[in-house]
């Protein structure tokens, strides 16, 4: 950085100053910038998100939930285009007042319930349909130390590393260095564990996993943040990509992390998910090739 900046006494919002990805979007108030009427669709959840890291926590929970045979966990999910604002609607604000995506209504339940927060959404599911999450003590407290585990580190690794390195209007090496000590820090926090356990939180597939993959199985396996896992050297934390991989072979996985998703290869974007079905006939090449 070249140039020194002495903070105001008070900060005002400029958003002609803010610049890079999303500065269109952001703002330092919440509510509803517009009226809008959230689409509700024949299943008992709906899902209003977008194909991020948070937003796949919660597909690939339903996946997995339908994987094991969990019918009542058929859902429908809505895409919500965060980059146009979509998240700011009246509807999108009653269901999270917060306006940040994934957001669940359980419309099973009398009145529908909403949930907000991913990790809320997953341990929501978890404990509705007992699937997940051990019911013992001691691997119910580790499966939920590793979820806020990643509650934590998640604004440090995307709204930090992510930023800075993907998204900022000028590369600043103050931040790309600071953030990048800390995100291979958490790489290998979860390297020493990974090499005593087949899973994050023990030898059982959990919401820990399902919550800490998005984030940083899809950087170890380079689909986040383009050059993020040379950069990272992610291949050197040999105990976290061997279960990167064998997370992401999961089909649930597999079927999950593509709902909602508006970037990458076009067999690997399903932008509504309303039946088992849209998988093999509702992706982008499918309807590109159909138009």
């Amino acid at each position: 950085m070249t140039d020194s900046y002495t903070p105001p006494t008070v900060w005002t919002w400029d958003q002609e100053k803010a610049g890079g990805a999303f500065a269109n979007i952001n703002r330092p108030i919440a509510g509803a910038t517009h009226d809008r009427t959230l689409p509700v669709g024949a299943h008992p959840f709906q899902l209003y998100s977008m194909g991020t890291p948070n937003g796949q926590k919660v597909t690939i929970m339903l996946e997995e939930l339908l994987e094991a045979g969990v019918s009542a966990a058929e859902y429908d999910a809505w895409l919500i285009r965060i980059s146009e604002g979509d998240q700011f609607s009246s509807g999108f604000v009653e269901v999270n007042p917060n306006s940040k995506i994934p957001a669940l209504m359980d419309h099973s339940v009398s009145p529908p319930q909403r949930i907000f927060e991913s990790g809320a959404i997953l341990l929501y599911l978890a404990e509705k349909f007992g699937k997940f999450l051990p019911t013992d003590p001691a691997g119910r407290t580790a499966a939920l130390s590793w979820l806020f585990w990643q509650g934590g580190t998640g604004p440090l690794l995307g709204g930090g590393f992510g930023h800075f390195f993907a998204y900022a209007p000028e590369k600043y090496e103050y931040p790309i260095n600071r953030y990048t000590m800390e995100v291979k820090r958490q790489f290998d926090v979860l390297d020493r564990r990974l090499a005593d356990s087949a899973f994050v939180a023990g030898d059982s597939y959990t919401i820990a996993d399902i919550a800490i993959w998005p984030w940083y199985g899809n950087i170890a396996l380079g689909r986040s943040y383009e050059g993020a896992n040379i950069f990272l050297d992610t291949a050197s934390y040999r105990n976290v990509m061997r279960w990167a991989e064998q997370v992401d072979a999961r089909p649930a996985v597999t079927r999950g992390r593509i709902v909602n998703r508006i970037t990458g290869p076009l067999n690997e974007q399903l932008h509504e998910r309303h039946d088992a079905g849209d998988f093999t006939t509702r992706t982008q090449d499918k309807l590109a090739a159909a138009a």
